[in-house]
């Protein structure tokens, strides 16, 4: 079954339960091969082998706020791309690209992409986003790096529980800032998190984001682990909630 997901802006209409339904036939295919390898190349940008496939998601230009890192010129059978912004969605990568919201399915995979709005203004200012969701190794990822929006209902009911939550914390005009983020993951209660979009250090000239820590503040009492750039993660995971720190 193949389901198309668009939205345009407040008061748009979206097939939630067709897309739950897609969802959980996603969901049953968990018994490929299980657990995933994620590699952080910094800013938002993750390479997650796992399931016989790889997924890119946000392969950037050394421009703005990441400005100063090394571009992450790898190969994947798909990238996810928040926007095409250059520094959330350029085309350095090989393998399909996918930065508009849809039904998609390449390699086996499935993936659903929903436009969000990019800023704290329904859109007006940036426009909008896409944020994902797919099934990997075993996993339900969600992938929320590019923006401000909060998450209404249908957002709630569209991503459910992602065993893996990446997700923009580092604020500015287009990325969720620590308390916005924190009550993002109170609603959608994830599994894991792994916090993107934020600078280490000095912020680049002209670059409107902070780094990590206002959000872990946001989330005291939750377990933190500082992981460096390479995580593996089972099929399987308990049922708190931890942050995995990626620098």
């Amino acid at each position: 079954m193949t389901v198309f997901l668009k939205r345009q802006g407040p008061g748009r209409a979206i097939a939630s339960l067709a897309a739950s339904t897609l969802l959980a036939g996603i969901s049953g295919t968990a018994a490929q091969a299980a657990g995933v390898s994620i590699t952080s190349y910094g800013h938002s940008a993750l390479l997650i082998r796992g399931g016989g496939q790889s997924v890119l998601v946000n392969p950037f230009r050394a421009v703005g706020c990441a400005t100063g890192l090394s571009e992450p010129r790898v190969s994947a059978n798909v990238t996810l791309a928040s926007s095409e912004l250059p520094d959330e969605g350029a085309r350095i990568g090989g393998g399909t690209f996918l930065s508009k919201p849809g039904s998609y399915r390449v390699g086996g995979m499935d993936l659903e992409g929903f436009s969000a709005p990019h800023d704290r203004m329904g859109g007006r200012r940036f426009g909008n986003a896409t944020i994902w969701r797919w099934q990997q190794g075993g996993l339900n990822f969600a992938h929320l790096g590019g923006t401000a929006a909060p998450l209404s209902g249908e957002d709630r009911v569209l991503l459910g529980r992602p065993d893996v939550l990446i997700i923009g914390v580092g604020g500015g005009g287009k990325v969720y800032n620590g308390e916005e983020a924190a009550e993002v993951v109170r609603q959608l209660n994830p599994r894991r998190v792994i916090p993107v979009q934020y600078v280490n250090g000095e912020a680049p000239s002209g670059c409107d984001q902070g780094g990590v820590q206002p959000f872990l503040d946001a989330m005291s009492g939750t377990k933190v682990r500082q992981v460096g750039p390479s995580l593996t993660l089972p099929g399987s995971l308990n049922d708190s909630t931890v942050i995995e720190v990626m620098r």
